[in-house]
């Protein structure tokens, strides 16, 4: 087929459109609701990936965490409750021990009110470490100074805070060499935290960060605590790995034979678990768009079944004034193609709408990209000649005498 026959398919396709606006519209409609799930999420999801790459990237690529639990130990937890908490002395053991780590620093945690003059913040994170906390963490005084091992070594009372703590006590005070209550104990605030964000929901910035000697001295020493090992090269990090174990198991004296009381865990099981989160998503999302399309290409189908069968006399006029097959069938093909990529194009347009507004609504990102419009676009156009293919065949092979006695 030429350009101009191809032209005047088109035409006389969306004239037939046009003239059963609403019809078109309810056929289309599968389609819509397709082709807006996908783009939607699609659009959601990657936005997403995005925000979450940036953060766990933030964590360390190159950051072991050894500690009591597995991150995600799941209904096996009670597997590991059992297990001998990791004390302060096994982190000093260990950063003696190790050959390949560069930092090592332990962390132990708990939650305390803090109070300056009158004001007063509710069940904050109180992180109690060591001064090597700033490099594996990547964490540094914006103001003032981070802690040093001297200060941990005297038991000084001495604090750096988050950001978000010092606008909630301090507001347009200078919170730099003021005393403050963490609990009822008094602390030197010697350094305000950079800001972190957000890290997987929980703010980095909402937090008083204290030396772990002080912490155990004040708070208690029954905690169980994790030691972060930081390597001194990325490319090490499973020979670290393997020696941290080596050392762990001998520091806590596991017998040879018997599994580990400890969990060693990094950045890579935070991006395996999300992958098989996003994953599901994304199949559920397949489900319902091909359900969806599925319904719209029958849609489509039969409507354009119903059209051949009104427009056969219009098949047999036009075949009698010498339109071949191939003409026909490419009118019916083009006017199915033509429903599916309305609805496509309509479908593209909500489903930026629907991923902006759940973006807005529930505060994630959302990445609008070129692929999932011609993803959008090639769905809805594969549907339209998928199910337009029979009813344009139908109606090529239509007898010209017998489609002009059609009343």
């Amino acid at each position: 087929m030429n350009l101009r026959e191809i032209a005047e398919s088109v035409t006389i396709a969306m004239g037939a459109l046009r003239a059963h606006k609403v019809r078109a519209a309810l056929t289309t409609l599968g389609i819509l609701i397709g082709v807006t799930t996908v783009i939607g999420l699609v659009s959601l999801i990657q936005g997403l990936n995005r925000s979450f790459a940036g953060q766990v990237a933030s964590l360390g690529s190159n950051v072991l965490w050894v500690e009591k639990y597995p991150w995600f130990a799941g209904e096996e937890w009670y597997m590991y409750r059992n297990r001998k908490d990791i004390t302060r002395q096994q982190a000093e053991a260990l950063a003696e021990k190790l050959t390949t780590a560069a930092y090592v620093a332990p962390v132990v945690y708990t939650r305390r009110s803090i109070k300056f003059q009158d004001a007063r913040a509710e069940a904050i994170l109180i992180r109690g470490t060591t001064s090597q906390y700033q490099e594996v963490a990547d964490v540094s005084a914006e103001h003032g100074r981070f802690f040093s091992h001297l200060d941990g070594h005297r038991y000084n009372q001495v604090c750096v805070l988050g950001q978000a703590v010092v606008d909630a006590i301090f507001q347009d005070t200078d919170p730099l060499h003021k005393k403050i209550h963490i609990g009822p104990f008094k602390f030197l605030v010697v350094g305000i935290k950079e800001k972190k964000g957000n890290l997987l929901g929980f703010n980095q910035d909402e937090d008083v960060i204290i030396p772990i000697r002080t912490f155990e001295k004040l708070f208690g020493s029954y905690r169980t605590l994790e030691i972060m090992v930081e390597t001194a090269n990325p490319e090490t990090l499973d020979e670290t790995r393997e020696e941290v174990r080596w050392a762990m198991r001998l520091i806590r004296r596991v017998p040879p034979g018997e599994p580990d009381d400890f969990s060693i865990n990094q950045q890579d099981m935070l991006t395996d678990m999300y992958k098989k989160v996003t994953g599901t998503i994304y199949g559920v999302m397949i489900g319902i768009a091909t359900i969806s399309l599925l319904v719209g290409g029958i849609g489509i189908m039969n409507i354009m079944l119903v059209s051949v069968t009104e427009r056969t006399r219009e098949i047999g006029i036009r075949k009698a004034l010498g339109a071949r097959r191939r003409n026909v069938l490419w009118q019916f093909l083009v006017e199915a193609v033509a429903l599916s990529c309305v609805g496509g194009a309509m479908g593209i347009l909500t489903g930026f709408f629907m991923g902006w507004s759940l973006a807005k609504f529930l505060r994630f990102p959302s990445t609008i990209s070129l692929w999932s419009i011609f993803l959008g676009l090639g769905f809805s156009s594969a549907v339209g000649i998928f199910f337009g293919l029979y009813p344009a065949a139908k109606a090529a092979r239509l007898n010209p005498i017998e489609a002009l006695r059609y009343e």
